[in-house]
């Protein structure tokens, strides 16, 4: 009897116990937001070649210590300085080229303004031949009326002067006076007709004269086309050097591309190349972490973060080390991880399961302690909230 008297007290006192330790832990996690889904994250450089080659010498092992622009390898390199001697070549050629064009336009602008010049002039001489030869012409012609004119004179005199000698009224000395004067008046008509026609000619020739000279001034005249197309060449010779300084410029580049640098400073880890082989870059060669800047990421309910916000004060404990380093809230992602993984869930197809979807927070470390935190490593994040 004693012992079913005892039993409704056993019992009150344990229900007693479970409520006190469930307030217990409600009050302990009040204000707080914990998930052990955390990692230490860090900034990691993939290192791949920016060309295609044969590794010479790898001048780096794992776990060893690299600063910004340390050589972590070498390709063979026989290639690409060909490359960079036949550019200059290149380069030298479209220069000398260039310097050609150039001065053939200096050439085409003064030889061509020469011209133009020399047929405006040759224009006013022929026009200056062809006034010469009209008036050629015309006392040529009032030579030939002279002429003319004396010949019909002496033409009378020597009728009248063959008359009186007929009736004997006048001496021969008169009658071979009037036949001389008459046949010099013949000569100086045919000679006069003869200037006329060598006018008449000069007026021909001129006229071709001029004809040859306006064509001169025509192709003369077309100085600016001939300076424009050289002014063309010019630039293309021009556009030919800018090319060749380009392809110059990537030779020089692939060349230094040879030799492989580190991008950041940190440690090198998973080394996956060896001398002889041949490597693109589509290969990755190794990876560089950065130890000094490291941060954690914990992964949270997405009915954890209603209250979360940047700048409050994170514990953290990380499973290698013994103790809790501080931090804070940095930011939140923004989106959920399966929504950026590489194979996101298609909801909308198939049977729908609810399932509690987690988003990254990422929380920067005020103090780690001295301790050297490894990308990677598992931690416990509480969050404070209030």
């Amino acid at each position: 009897m004693k012992k079913r008297r005892k039993a409704p007290f056993v019992a009150g006192g344990l229900v007693v116990v479970a409520a006190g330790l469930a307030v217990s832990i409600y009050v302990s996690r009040l204000g707080k937001e914990k998930t052990d889904d955390a990692q230490v994250e860090a900034h990691v450089s993939n290192v791949a070649a920016r060309i295609t080659g044969q590794v010479k010498r790898v001048l780096v092992v794992d776990n060893q210590e690299v600063k910004p622009g340390d050589p972590l390898l070498e390709l063979d390199d026989r290639d690409q300085q060909v490359k960079v001697v036949a550019a200059r070549a290149d380069l030298a050629a479209k220069n000398a080229q260039l310097n050609m064009q150039q001065t053939q336009l200096v050439l085409i602008d003064k030889t061509a303004k020469a011209n133009l010049t020399v047929a405006q002039g040759a224009i006013a001489q022929a026009a200056a031949v062809t006034g010469s030869t009209a008036a050629q012409i015309d006392q040529a012609k009032a030579d030939v009326a002279a002429a003319e004119s004396r010949k019909q004179l002496t033409k009378l005199d020597r009728d009248r002067a063959e008359r009186l000698r007929a009736t004997g009224a006048a001496t021969q000395s008169e009658i071979d006076a009037r036949v001389s004067a008459d046949t010099q008046a013949d000569a100086s008509l045919a000679q006069a007709k003869a200037r006329l026609a060598s006018a008449i000619a000069n007026r021909s020739n001129s006229s071709g004269t001029e004809v040859s000279a306006r064509g001169r001034l025509l192709a003369a005249e077309t100085v600016d086309e001939q300076v424009a197309t050289a002014r063309s060449q010019v630039a293309l010779a021009e556009a030919g050097v800018a090319q060749a300084q380009a392809a110059l410029d990537r030779a020089t580049l692939e060349l230094e591309y040879t030799k492989v640098r580190a991008e950041i400073g940190g440690t090198v880890t998973k080394r996956a190349v060896e001398p002889g082989q041949l490597v693109s870059p589509d290969r990755v060669l190794m990876a560089i972490v950065d130890l000094s800047d490291t941060w954690v990421v914990a992964n949270l309910k997405e009915t954890q973060l209603a209250d979360i916000k940047s700048g409050q004060v994170a514990d953290i404990e990380v499973d290698s080390f013994a103790g809790v380093l501080s931090g804070r809230v940095d930011s939140i992602a923004a989106g959920t991880g399966s929504r950026f993984s590489l194979l996101p869930a298609e909801n909308a197809t198939g049977n729908f399961i609810k399932v509690t979807q987690r988003v990254p927070v990422k929380i920067k470390l005020d103090d780690r302690r001295g301790k050297l935190l490894r990308p990677g490593m598992s931690a416990e994040v509480t969050i404070h909230t209030r």
